[in-house]
């Protein structure tokens, strides 16, 4: 573009007056400022934009079409700052919230319903994936705010705590009695069963193998699963033993549906909660998040 912008906004409302005088009024500028700018213009793009009537000015051919891209442009530029002033008499903002699809679902959506309905102009974006991916993505400054389980290092993060989950295996009853008709003792069920468990990607599945280390449990069979929900589907119909939340299946294990295997040496408790910048200041939108939360009793 050869001309700065206030030209074509002379021409615009030159184009909509019809009138030098009438633009001259409306732009608060002189009629000899306006024609000039016209003529300037005009030996710019190589061609005469208005040609004069009794009445004022009317565009040629030419101007008709610079007329309608120019018009096509200052609207949207018009209804750019109309949406960024509702945004701002309205609270709208954009919030970006990265979590694991088990959490998402367990966890987060109480919070984001509650939210949405009282702030129903703030718009939300959730990314999907594991906790150490949200953790990257908050580094790189991608999302606001992430729901994940405690890292061990905080550094530039500031970690709220919500409460506190824990690890157990579970397996239905029938699967627990085949394993018994074949002579496998109460202690030796991880390591003679098919264990599942989440991908080797997952902050879970690395505590879990940590766990399984430091008890020197060796896992002979053993299937990588992508998600919590079919870890206790595959549970539920039989596969084997799934590392679950104790929390996520607390209607299977009251119903019996799902049995909790029991362990010598218990798997730790872990917290999760909302983890956010410290090195950044919040938009508005994760503010009134960040209150939000801190209120908000499940």
């Amino acid at each position: 573009m050869n001309q700065n912008l206030s030209s074509y906004r002379i021409f615009y409302t030159v184009a909509n007056t019809g009138n030098i005088s009438k633009a001259a009024k409306e732009l608060y500028i002189s009629q000899p400022a306006i024609s000039k700018s016209i003529q300037k213009l005009e030996e710019s793009i190589g061609c005469r934009l208005f040609s004069r009537s009794s009445r004022g000015v009317v565009l040629t051919e030419e101007g008709r079409l610079l007329y309608e891209h120019v018009k096509s442009a200052f609207e949207t530029l018009t209804l750019g700052e109309e949406k960024l002033k509702r945004s701002i008499e309205l609270g709208v903002g954009h919030l970006k919230i990265g979590v694991s699809s088990t959490l998402c679902k367990y966890l987060l959506l109480p919070y984001l319903k509650e939210f949405i309905r009282q702030n129903p102009h703030i718009t939300i974006s959730i990314h999907c994936q594991s906790t150490n991916e949200t953790l990257k993505m908050l580094e790189e400054n991608k999302i606001d705010i992430g729901l994940i389980g405690r890292p061990e290092n905080l550094k530039n993060i500031h970690f709220d705590f919500l409460e506190e989950i824990e690890d157990i295996f579970v397996a239905t009853k029938d699967y627990l009695r085949n394993l018994h008709a074949r002579g496998v003792h109460k202690d030796e069920i991880l390591s003679a069963s098919t264990l599942m468990l989440l991908d080797k990607n997952n902050m879970t599945r690395q505590y879990i193998d940590d766990y399984l280390q430091e008890n020197q449990i060796v896992i002979r069979d053993s299937i990588d699963i992508s998600n919590m929900d079919l870890l206790i589907d595959f549970a539920r119909i039989g596969v084997g033993v799934a590392c679950v939340v104790k929390s996520f299946v607390a209607d299977d294990l009251e119903s019996g549906a799902l049995l909790e295997i029991p362990l010598g040496i218990p798997i730790h408790k872990r917290e999760v909660g909302f983890a956010y910048r410290t090195n950044m200041k919040p938009s508005k939108s994760l503010a009134e998040f960040i209150r939000f939360y801190k209120n908000f009793k499940v």
